[in-house]
């Protein structure tokens, strides 16, 4: 069995079900009955006008609807009105209220609608009830997965017979197809298909709850673009503007492609090589949007086009990609608008009226959330909305909030474009509140201004009579002695360097007399050093601040002391081996055991050097 003859089968089942009731209501007729489909896009919109007559005594003031519940959830749209008049003479009325019911002794496995009539229909009245309904998700892609060179074929079901809790005089059937193109349709009594529309009917004498089950399979390539969700951002600046912003998660709902994609095939028969598919879509906004821009997760997107008149404004969008069967994206669209042209003020209210639903004609919503996002100290806020919708409220943080915005949050499930109509949303607001964030930002720069002026002429010294201040004298006077006694012992230690370098010219030129001299002029320098050292060696020693640092300091002169007497055994020992014409041999062995302690001795002065620098 075929998925398409078993939902046959169950629809089957399901109105035998109803047959039990038959006959439930017997004080309303249905004298005549008219039914429009248009199967013309991925939305089917039922048009039934139905003829009503009152053949009873009692006064009735409702109309009930039933739907199967399978088909109610799909159900996006309902509106009734009554007509009066024929042709050009012909008048509707405003749509009527309809809630929905629970009515005793009817069946439970339909979803109920009532109908409140304007005026009660008395003993021999009839009126004529025009009932429109747009149903998402009714047509069923069939077979449900295609390749890129497949057309798309979608199954629509129905009954040939209105379901009614009424009995039905006289009643026709009409399905308008997109295309002189049908696979198969179910064939009954007075059933005839011309161009691109079916027809049943008529059908005569008909009791309540009567069925007759059709099923249609025809040829669509129309786009199923769903919107599975769909997120509305409406902020009101009193500056002047209306700030839209429209988050899409996009998804191609129709027949799920499989198989190879070629981008070649596509680009040169895209009617023939991806016909199901969709490569733009056509946003309808306002007249005087401005800075409108279209961008996705990855950056800015530049294949859109905008035109338009004085009566609106055309956004042609591309996604990245053509979007085939099960593919989907996400991308953001945003403009703004004059807040002249949508902000109004009436009983002592300002009030916000601009449209609900998605610009996109083509596009059906299956989670539609419009958020209005109202000035800071907007207060006494109420919604009006043509329909019912789930409202909640949030708080929103901007540039320069203290408290937050207050947000009223729509939710609508099953969105078409049928709810593309105007609401508006009412709130208090003071003209004392429009000038709180130029008054803080005027604050915010005076004060600045004025810390800066007290900074400039204060004065954040410390007391000099001040312990803390004295204790920083004594600190600095501790590290400036620090630094001179290790200027001293890095003199010191370039003397040693000279003493060294003599040693090697004796070496190369056997001139004792200039070592001997360049010996002599070292031994002055270093006593006067010895005389610098002195004093700053008595400060340390004296200042508390630095008892724990003059051991370190002792030490490095105790070592450098050693390190130049042993640079002067060193140099006595050469000059002495090179007046008595001793061997270069002889005299290294005789230097050997003290160039070992002058290497000792010179990386530990190296290394108390390193510790004082750190202090």
């Amino acid at each position: 069995m075929t998925t398409t003859t078993f939902r046959l089968y169950l629809l089957f089942s399901f109105f035998v079900l109803f047959a039990q009731w038959s006959p439930v209501l017997s004080d309303l007729l249905i004298s005549k009955l008219d039914r429009k489909v248009d199967l013309t896009s991925q939305v089917v919109r039922i048009t039934a006008t139905l003829k009503l007559e009152n053949p009873g005594n009692d006064q009735i003031s409702e109309v009930l609807l039933p739907f199967p519940d399978h088909q109610a959830k799909d159900l996006a749209f309902l509106v009734a009105t009554t007509s009066e008049g024929k042709g050009k003479t012909k008048t509707s009325s405003s749509s009527l209220p309809i809630k929905v019911v629970n009515p005793e002794g009817l069946p439970p496995s339909l979803t109920w609608y009532s109908v409140t009539l304007l005026k009660e229909l008395g003993k021999g009245q009839s009126l004529t009830l025009e009932v429109r309904t747009a149903f998402t998700h009714a047509l069923r892609p069939f077979p449900e997965k295609i390749t890129q060179a497949d057309i798309q074929l979608l199954v629509f079901q129905e009954s040939a017979y209105y379901l009614s809790p009424y009995a039905v005089n006289v009643q026709s059937l009409s399905v308008k197809l997109p295309e002189p193109k049908v696979e198969s349709y179910t064939k009954l009594e007075n059933t005839k298909f011309s161009g691109s529309e079916i027809k049943y009917g008529p059908y005569e004498n008909l009791p309540p709850f009567s069925y007759s089950p059709i099923a249609v399979h025809f040829v669509s390539n129309k786009p199923f673009a769903v919107a599975q969700e769909l997120v509305r951002e409406i902020e009101i600046s009193h500056w002047g503007n209306v700030q839209i912003t429209e988050h899409y998660n996009l998804v191609n709902a129709g027949a799920t492609s499989i198989g190879e994609f070629s981008r070649l095939e596509y680009q040169a028969r895209p009617h023939l090589r991806g016909a199901s598919s969709f490569r733009h879509l056509v946003a309808k906004l306002p007249p005087r949007a401005h800075s409108i821009y279209y961008r996705d997760e990855i950056g800015n997107i530049s294949t859109s086009n905008i035109w338009g008149d004085s009566s609106k404004t055309l956004l042609e969008i591309e996604p990245r990609y053509p979007m085939f069967g099960g593919w989907r994206t996400s991308f953001t669209i945003g403009y703004g608008l004059p807040l002249k042209d949508y902000l109004f003020r009436a009983e002592g209210k300002r009030f916000l009226n601009i449209s609900f639903g998605c610009p996109m004609d083509e596009v059906v919503v299956d989670n539609l959330v419009v958020k209005v996002i109202l000035p800071e100290g907007s207060k006494d806020i109420s919604v009006s909305v043509p329909f019912s919708v789930k409202e909640s409220r949030e708080t929103k943080f901007s540039h320069l909030d203290m408290i937050g915005r207050p947000v009223v949050a729509l939710e609508k499930t099953n969105a078409v474009p049928e709810h593309n109509q105007y609401f508006q949303v009412y709130y208090r607001f003071s003209n004392l509140s429009l000038l709180r964030e130029p008054m803080m930002l005027i604050s915010g720069f005076f004060f600045l201004f004025v810390a800066c002026i007290v900074y400039m002429h204060a004065d954040l010294t410390i007391s000099k009579s001040s312990p803390s201040y004295l204790a920083k004298l004594q600190w600095d006077e501790v590290q400036s002695a620090l630094q001179q006694i290790q200027s001293i012992m890095n003199h010191c230690l370039g003397i040693h360097d000279k003493l060294e370098a003599s040693l090697r010219d004796l070496s190369r030129t056997g001139d004792v007399q200039a070592c001997k001299a360049a010996r002599k002029s070292a031994d002055n320098m270093l006593k006067e050093l010895s005389k610098d050292l002195k004093p700053l060696l008595s400060f340390l020693q004296s200042s508390p601040l630095a008892a724990s640092l003059y051991s370190k300091v002792e030490e490095l002169v105790a070592k450098e002391k050693e390190l130049q007497e042993k640079l002067i055994v060193k140099h006595t020992t050469v000059t002495d081996s090179y007046e008595k014409k001793s061997g270069g041999r002889d005299i290294e062995n005789r230097i050997a055991p003290i160039q070992q302690k002058i290497t000792a001795l010179r990386q530990e002065v190296d290394d108390l050097l390193e510790v004082i620098d750190e202090i």
